[in-house]
């Protein structure tokens, strides 16, 4: 196929009318225009690749490492990595990407796990820890002061230009918990490889549900509870991906 010009028509027809009042045949010389650059398409925009939306998760302890003793069968060590490979499978199916910082039972350094976050570029980094004290969940962000630097951070207080997004992204895990009816204590501490993050970074620690009015007592290895919290999780970073897209 050939692209006629708007002067190319015209050309055609005063020679069609001149053969025609002649009566008699006469070559038509027809303007060509490349196929591949028509003169009315625009050239083609590349557009910009988005960026995943990818979540961190760091199971605390491992190895050698246990934690705090959940129960005479359960050690925390095993409790956050269980969670841990929940989770994951659960954000997958919400089409959510996903870095975890272990994926056994090993020991693996702070400065490991940082470097595993860091390099993802992730969109939210989500310490898991559990405790026998308190009930529901308890979410820290770190306690050092916001910076409004992002780059060239020390690399112990690297999460000190992430501070802001990380106290948003909490307030958002503690409404998707408070809509699960589960109780939440904030606070602010010092945490590695917490402090070492290079995204908005929580710790959740999680603590059996004393019973309440509403309530009944559950125990950390319940599996109801467990799963009542991933879903609050899940649906946390759900909303937080939203906002994320919306942020310049």
């Amino acid at each position: 196929m050939h692209w006629i010009s708007r002067a190319g028509m015209s050309a055609l027809f005063l020679a069609l009318t001149a053969a025609s009042a002649q009566d008699a045949p006469q070559a038509v010389q027809i303007p060509q225009q490349s196929p591949a650059n028509p003169p009315h398409l625009p050239a083609a925009v590349s557009t910009p690749a988005v960026p995943r939306f990818m979540v961190v998760i760091d199971a605390a302890h491992g190895g050698n490492e246990t934690g705090a003793r959940i129960s005479d069968h359960l050690l925390e060590k095993d409790l956050t990595l269980s969670l841990s490979i929940r989770l994951r499978s659960i954000l997958s199916a919400h089409g959510i990407g996903v870095v975890t910082t272990r994926e056994s039972d090993a020991n693996v350094p702070a400065t490991t796990r940082a470097e595993l976050a860091d390099r993802s570029a992730a969109a939210a980094c989500i310490l898991i820890h559990a405790t026998t004290t308190g009930s529901g969940v308890h979410i820290y962000t770190s306690s050092l002061a916001p910076s409004t630097a992002t780059r060239f951070m020390p690399w112990q207080t690297a999460q000190a230009g992430y501070v802001t997004q990380s106290l948003k992204l909490a307030s958002e895990i503690d409404s998707a918990l408070a809509h699960a009816e589960i109780p939440v204590t904030l606070g602010r501490t010092a945490l590695q490889p917490m402090d070492s993050f290079t995204c908005p970074s929580v710790a959740v620690e999680i603590a059996p549900l004393a019973a309440n009015s509403s309530t009944k007592a559950k125990a950390l290895d319940d599996a109801g509870y467990q799963r009542t919290l991933l879903d609050a999780l899940t649906a946390a970073l759900d909303e937080w991906r939203n906002d994320w897209r919306q942020q310049p």
